[in-house]
């Protein structure tokens, strides 16, 4: 597997690929998102869900999960979780909050993944590093590739 690699020198271009990549996903996909404090997860999280939400006339402000752990969205008929698992005491919490019924039928955003004691095998990882005055992606996983095919950012 390959991985994909782009920079996003500014907000607009991460909102770019955020936009790009809803329009990739579908029910029961599940995105890790990994990177120091600060990366641009959440923001890279809040960009996707409200990508999924616009074309249904409903833009959520979508704050960062880091206290509530995983708020829960709506596309349509789409459920969305997002999850901030940076606060996660233990793993088990997790049957609670519902993150396993929600894996393989929701599309899950999860920041943090590392937190997790399995990842689906078919999650689309992504990595974000500081570079310059801005960030790289890195993409990888299990059957992406050619999900993201011809992968285009244009800010």
């Amino acid at each position: 597997m390959t991985d994909l690699s782009i920079f996003l020198p500014d907000p607009q271009a991460t909102d770019a690929l955020a936009a790009t990549l809803a329009a990739r996903l579908t029910p029961g996909d599940t995105v890790l998102l990994a990177g120091d404090l600060g990366a641009g997860k959440s923001h890279l999280s809040r960009r996707i869900i409200q990508s999924l939400q616009r074309p249904f006339g409903r833009v959520d402000d979508v704050p960062s999960p880091t206290y509530t752990l995983i708020q829960t969205y709506r596309a349509g008929e789409v459920e969305i979780l997002h999850a901030d698992l940076y606060r996660l005491g233990d793993p088990s919490e997790l049957v609670e909050l519902g993150l396993d019924e929600a894996i393989g039928s929701a599309i899950c955003l999860i920041e943090w993944p590392d937190r997790l004691d399995t990842t689906p095998d078919n999650a689309l990882h992504i990595q974000l590093l500081p570079e310059g005055g801005g960030r790289r992606a890195k993409l990888y996983g299990s059957g992406w590739p050619a999900r993201l095919e011809g992968l285009v950012v244009d800010a």
